[in-house]
């Protein structure tokens, strides 16, 4: 199995919950109640455009794209996230 480390951006909403997205995975979009939960979807979501990639032979991210060149049974991801804090403001 391969791992690819995404990088994903999770930003707080101001109407509460926490909206991710990616530079890395185009249209990778998710939001959730709390930053937990928004990686967690955020990943699912990952997983889901790979898979469409994959199935409908479209162009995979580059980042995905070198990981699947190694022989491997499936596909994991590792998403570091960097969450913003009202220091950082």
């Amino acid at each position: 199995m391969a791992e690819v480390l995404i990088a994903i951006r999770i930003e707080p909403l101001e109407e509460g919950g926490y909206l991710a997205t990616s530079e890395e995975i185009q249209g990778l979009v998710a939001q959730g109640r709390t930053v937990a939960e928004t990686m967690e979807i955020a990943q699912d979501v990952a997983r889901k455009l790979i898979d469409s990639c994959v199935e409908h032979g479209d162009r995979l991210p580059a980042k995905v794209a070198g990981a699947l060149r190694r022989p491997h049974r499936g596909l994991t991801l590792r998403i570091p996230v960097g969450v913003k804090v009202k220091d950082d403001v």
